[in-house]
């Protein structure tokens, strides 16, 4: 698992679980976290709604593209010189989003700071592949409760920080993950295979992700028809031009062997069906709550807080089932059920649904008088099919990746997962417009109940 010679004897699986959540977990405050502070960052840098959304259109595209690229390069560099690069690639994005005087300082800040934290997205998905197969339940299942804990706490983070500090830091909370990296350095391996990374491959493959993240939020985003039509182009161009690169270099950035693996490819399609329905859910939920039953921004952080206990239980369960069988059906009846709930919550729409004790204001004062049960259970539901997810799917593709293609399978992955999250935002954000965030949420809720269903086809 790593080649480092020193004497000290290697962390526990509790330990290792933690150390790589840490270094994971914050990459969920760059979309979650960020999307509080908007108002913020559109108020103080005197720019339209519209065009501030980009900071996070931004983000998730370089994070997505980020693990892919850098997943790949980890099998052929090795981790530790990912890992450094990441970290890099982090502070520098992170000072620049401190010092940006405008909107487009910022989004290029958030582009480093996402792609860094995309590298160290993908070297902790390596780690967690790379554990010995007498460990991996052990230690996917703890870092699956950190997961869970950092997806719930997103929202609650960004609305303190942004109402206590500013949104400058708000943006920049994924540079978490760089108090972890002194502490998983020494799992990390030195050496790589000294494979290519096959940059052409990579290139043609941004170039499509980005077109495929852009294009269902032109509407959200007020990009022009020109501007549309050559997304669009640019799509169908770079979709075609990678298949054909497929055919001809069967060991490419996008291995021809992973394409023809029909367990892989149900992998991706699950995690992008949950994905989907968290991003909607992280949309629309806090609309429901704060617009329609009058909540303030910190009451819905704390409300949404159990979902890290079911998000910990579920995935320490769905981790320590990942060896055997069991592991599918805990995906699947999650995801399931939080598609479900978000039908439902939908369907109900500004129905009140029990009695709550916060208050309208951020800390609960005065009487709140109904709770919105369906939403936050949905999203409760969403942090905990988000975890389970990376767990299970993680854990089955250590199984069955080789170890030289572990980086770059898995940053694959995780590529389409945030493909999936940014069309499920677009979704969400396109219904809403139209007919409200309850509607948005019951249309939503399709993809993950599709996305549990392909869950027990898994091998």
């Amino acid at each position: 698992m790593t080649t480092d010679t020193t004497t000290r004897p290697a962390p526990g699986a509790r330990a290792t679980g933690l150390r790589i959540g840490a270094l994971f977990g914050p990459a969920v405050f760059g979309v979650t976290a960020a999307g509080v502070a908007l108002p913020e960052v559109a108020a103080d840098l005197g720019v339209s709604p519209s065009l501030a959304v980009w900071v996070l259109t931004a983000h998730a595209l370089a994070l997505g593209i980020g693990t892919a690229l850098f997943g790949r390069l980890s099998d052929g560099l090795g981790g530790r010189a990912v890992l450094v690069a990441g970290a890099a690639l982090l502070a520098a994005g992170s000072v620049l989003c401190l010092v940006a005087g405008g909107l487009g300082a910022l989004i290029a800040g958030r582009l480093l700071l996402a792609s860094g934290s995309g590298a160290v997205a993908a070297v902790a998905l390596g780690l967690t592949a790379a554990v010995r197969p007498d460990r991996r339940a052990a230690v996917l299942a703890v870092f699956g409760g950190a997961l869970a804990a950092c997806s719930a706490c997103a929202t609650l983070a960004g609305g303190a920080v942004t109402e206590l500090l500013s949104w400058r830091v708000t943006v920049i909370l994924p540079a978490l993950s760089l108090a972890a990296v002194p502490l998983c350095l020494r799992l990390v391996d030195r050496r790589g295979t000294g494979r290519p990374a096959d940059l052409p491959g990579a290139a043609l493959l941004a170039v499509a992700a980005a077109a495929a993240l852009v294009l269902p939020q032109s509407p959200s985003l007020g990009l022009p028809m020109p501007a549309i039509a050559a997304v669009a182009a640019a799509a169908v161009l770079a979709g075609g031009a990678l298949a054909l690169r497929v055919r001809r270099v069967p060991k490419g950035f996008v291995p021809r062997r992973l394409v023809a693996d029909r367990a892989y490819l149900a992998a991706a399609a699950v995690g992008g069906c949950v994905y989907a329905g968290l991003f909607a859910a992280v949309y629309a939920v806090p609309q429901v709550l704060v617009v329609e039953h009058g909540w303030g921004v910190l009451a819905v952080g704390l409300w949404l807080l159990p979902g890290a206990a079911v998000g910990g239980v579920l995935s320490r369960l769905a981790g320590g089932l990942v060896g055997g069988r069991g592991a599918r059906p805990v995906l699947g009846l999650t995801a399931a059920a939080f598609g479900t709930v978000l039908i439902a919550a939908g369907a109900v729409g500004e129905g009140p649904l029990g009695e709550g004790p916060l208050g309208e204001g951020p800390l609960g004062e005065g009487p709140l008088g109904e709770t919105p049960v369906l939403p936050v259970a949905g999203a409760s539901l969403g942090f905990a099919a988000f975890s389970v997810a990376q767990v299970v799917v993680t854990g089955m593709m250590a199984r069955r990746l080789a170890p030289a293609e572990r980086g770059g399978g898995l940053g694959l992955l995780n590529l389409a997962f945030f493909v999936g999250g940014g069309a499920g935002a677009a979704i969400a954000g396109a219904v809403a417009g139209i007919a409200g965030p309850s509607a948005a949420l019951a249309v939503a809720g399709v993809l993950p109940l599709l996305g549990g269903v392909v869950a027990f086809r898994l091998r």
